[in-house]
């Protein structure tokens, strides 16, 4: 088998472009620590070569979405870190109406995996009283998360951070363990299959939230990236990243702090 800090060899260079080819992800563009995961998966699998690998993930979904949820950690919570949420509920979604002079604000779930927080995002615009059209723009590179995120079933382990009013009011009961997304919250959210790093975005955004989904990426990656989050942005404008993703370079980049994780782009 390759050793597992083997990440220059050749046969692991062609693994990598055929991975891009085949799901869009570069895996390039990550830290060594996504690296680590891959070969780690690979000893979980008993595989002893790249090419069985790629044959392993391209030939059986199962293998490939346990593959993409294993480096990007498809796994989430509603409101999870509930502070930022309180946060962006009481601060800066009522900064932004008072801004703009509107409820029609542009919101954007940048990395959404599965669901969870392009739906806390809907919630809480339903709680303050933002207009749809527009919806939230959920993107995700990866396709088998987005299709699960469109299903809108979670089990209810994934709810601890929301009032029981809340879950009342915004998800139905399928049995003891499981939860759907209400079809009025489903209709604020519009899914799209984006890749972040080599994508165009779209612009005059209010509010985008990227939150985990950096932190493996290399230095230079990230920099390009908030470049691109701050120019999608209308002044006034707010990214909030993960509480392990602050950026330290952000003034550099143009914005300025709003608060912890939330850098505003100047009016």
């Amino acid at each position: 088998m390759p050793e597992q800090k083997n990440y220059d060899s050749p046969e692991y260079d062609i693994f990598k472009k055929k991975i891009k080819s085949m799901t869009g992800l570069d895996l390039n563009s990550y830290k060594n620590q996504i690296h680590r995961r891959v070969h780690m998966l690979m000893q979980r699998w008993d595989v002893t070569s790249y090419e069985i690998y790629y044959e392993i993930i391209k030939k059986d979904d199962k293998k490939l979405r346990e593959f993409l949820d294993y480096l990007t950690i498809n796994v989430s919570e509603f409101f999870r870190n509930l502070p930022r949420w309180q946060d962006l509920e009481t601060k800066i979604i009522p900064e932004l109406i008072k801004t703009r002079g509107s409820k029609r604000l542009k919101l954007w779930s940048a990395g959404c995996a599965t669901g969870e927080e392009p739906y806390s995002l809907a919630i809480l615009s339903s709680e303050t009283g933002l207009s749809c059209p527009p919806h939230v723009l959920a993107s995700d590179i990866d396709e088998g998360a987005i299709k699960i995120a469109k299903n809108g079933v979670y089990q209810k382990k994934q709810t601890i951070n929301i009032l029981q009013e809340r879950i009342t009011k915004y998800f139905t009961s399928i049995d003891s363990e499981t939860l759907e997304i209400k079809n009025d919250v489903k209709k604020r959210v519009s899914f799209e299959r984006i890749n972040l790093i080599e994508d165009g975005f779209k612009n005059d955004f209010d509010l985008i939230l990227c939150r985990n989904v950096v932190i493996y990426f290399e230095a230079e990656t990230k920099r390009k990236l908030y470049e691109k989050f701050f120019k999608a942005l209308r002044p006034g404008g707010c990214l909030l990243v993960g509480s392990t993703e602050q950026i330290f370079e952000h003034r550099s980049i143009g914005f300025e702090s709003a608060g912890p994780f939330i850098y505003r782009k100047p009016q």
